[in-house]
């Protein structure tokens, strides 16, 4: 099966099922600028980010086919880059020496840490008690296997078992491009994203959290908000960057249970009540960039006065939906209510 090329996208496709909206990919250069990481072609849109894991996540901003080819993208700016060259010069000690050549500039000597003085983390473990969704990748940095079963990838120590990755975070200096736990240095991000890893180990498809991990998480408190329509409830939670595949979201007939995992071992946990029963088949949430998004199907047609379920009185309140109109309730000449109200409704 090919695996697409563009960037963003790398995803496996079937050349039958290809169409013009199968890929979704970024069509500008990745920028790295002061340790901050973008996108050239949605750098408005998606902030610049400091972790590289991050930045791989940012979702791209256009839409076309899979490609096997390589893509290359066009230098806006009239004046030819200046011609730079890496050269090895020694190795001694596991320490490669390296230099960087430009016409008329003094060469300034760079040295590659040697991986057996980087500090590395605990290794991660996979957690086998969880089910994997079929065409989840491996979380380890490099491997890109996608998962699909667990006797394939998971159990036994079959080939489809091995992963081959980078321990180390990569590194980006000037203009090369690598991993601290590695030797090899290049100067294109294709180039770059080709790098084959420098240890072997197993995947991880769902991080398995040490003890530590659970006892330095922090509560974060996160604000929600909603709209209704006559049959629907939209919940927007607004937890930036909460990770989809450690964060859980259970739909129930009164509750929604939310326990999302956000960037800083920060994490937020809560309980909703519903003011009202909904039909947890029927309803489905989504995750963005800088919220979640929970659409809740109602069971009946009544008017949510709150969100969440309350023993207070709340009086006489009766709610409307909107009213028909030219431009909203301005100048709205029918007023649209759900069946509830619509028998309390005197004209």
């Amino acid at each position: 099966m090919p695996r697409c090329t563009r960037k963003g996208c790398g995803k496996d496709y079937v050349v039958a099922e290809n169409t013009d909206t199968s890929c979704v990919h970024h069509p500008g250069a990745p920028v790295f600028h002061e340790g901050l990481k973008s996108w050239s072609c949605c750098s408005t849109v998606n902030k610049p980010v400091l972790d590289f894991d991050e930045f791989m996540k940012i979702p791209g901003c256009a839409v076309g086919l899979h490609t096997e080819e390589s893509l290359s993208i066009a230098n806006k700016s009239p004046k030819p880059p200046a011609q730079v060259n890496i050269t090895k010069t020694e190795s001694r000690q596991e320490a490669e020496i390296y230099y960087t050549s430009i016409p008329g500039v003094t060469p300034k000597l760079t040295t590659a840490v040697p991986a057996s003085s980087i500090e590395l983390l605990p290794p991660d473990e996979d957690d086998l008690t969880v089910s994997v969704p079929p065409d989840t990748v491996c979380k380890r940095k490099s491997c890109g296997v996608m998962f699909v079963s667990d006797n394939e990838n998971r159990i036994g120590d079959g080939p489809g078992t091995v992963c081959t990755y980078h321990p180390a975070p990569p590194i980006f200096r000037e203009g090369s491009k690598g991993y601290l736990c590695c030797k090899r240095r290049v100067l294109e991000f294709e180039e770059f994203l080709k790098i084959e890893g420098c240890t072997k180990g197993r995947h991880i498809f769902v991080p398995k959290l040490q003890p530590s991990q659970k006892m330095t998480d922090q509560f974060a408190d996160c604000r929600i908000d909603h709209y209704q329509t006559p049959r629907e409830v939209h919940v927007s939670v607004f937890a930036k960057q909460a990770d989809k595949e450690l964060s859980s979201i259970t739909i129930e007939e009164t509750q929604v249970h939310l326990d999302l995992y956000l960037p800083g071992q920060r994490r937020f946990q809560r309980t909703v009540n519903l003011f009202g029963p909904v039909l947890p088949q029927e309803s489905s949430y989504k995750f963005y960039g800088t919220k979640v998004e929970v659409q809740l199907k109602k069971s009946d047609t009544r008017s949510w006065t709150l969100l969440e379920k309350t023993n207070h009185s709340l009086g006489n309140i009766n709610l409307t939906f909107g009213v028909g109109g030219r431009t909203g309730t301005i100048g709205g000449k029918e007023i649209i209510l759900d069946e509830q109200n619509s028998s309390n409704w005197a004209p």
